[in-house]
């Protein structure tokens, strides 16, 4: 039995392609200021319905096990901009997150969350802090631009949240 019996082509399967270009997409994305990003990601997110847990989670396996770097501990930034642009390509949206670890290892991390619950993630949800959040808004439409959630509509530096 020789190798290309057994073993799965790469990038065979449902959305191999799509799936490669939006990790490669998300690679160049990671390289931005946070700030760029969010505008980036936040007009990505538009127009896009809120993804859910169990979808979310089928993506996030199909990145990390597309890319190693995606899926090593470093690869928090790239795989979870992955993780939104592929959502995004099949319509829907997870709250991308960025922020820092509140237990140790007290580090800067990157995630997605969906259905209220952070998806793929090692830790709960209360050891991670958010200081930047890019989620889909329903029923605004012509919004654009940050919240920081405090009322004042600024964009407190890029802390907030963006539609």
């Amino acid at each position: 039995m020789t190798t290309e019996m057994t073993m799965p082509r790469r990038g065979a399967g449902p959305g191999g392609l799509r799936l490669r270009a939006a990790i490669a997409a998300a690679f160049v994305l990671a390289r931005f200021k946070p700030g760029r990003l969010r505008r980036v990601l936040a007009r990505c997110s538009r127009g896009a319905s809120p993804a859910t847990y169990d979808g979310t989670l089928e993506v996030y396996e199909a990145v990390i096990a597309t890319s190693r770097r995606c899926a090593g501990r470093y690869g928090c930034l790239p795989r979870s901009v992955a993780i939104a642009l592929t959502c995004r390509m099949s319509g829907t949206w997870p709250d991308w997150c960025a922020g820092v670890r509140t237990a140790p290892p007290f580090s800067p991390h990157a995630w997605v969350q969906a259905g209220g619950r952070t998806v793929g993630e090692q830790a709960e949800a209360a050891d991670l802090r958010p200081l930047m959040v890019v989620t889909v808004r329903e029923g605004v439409p012509g919004e654009h631009g940050g919240r920081d959630g405090d009322g004042d509509g600024d964009d407190g530096g890029g802390a907030g949240r963006a539609a």
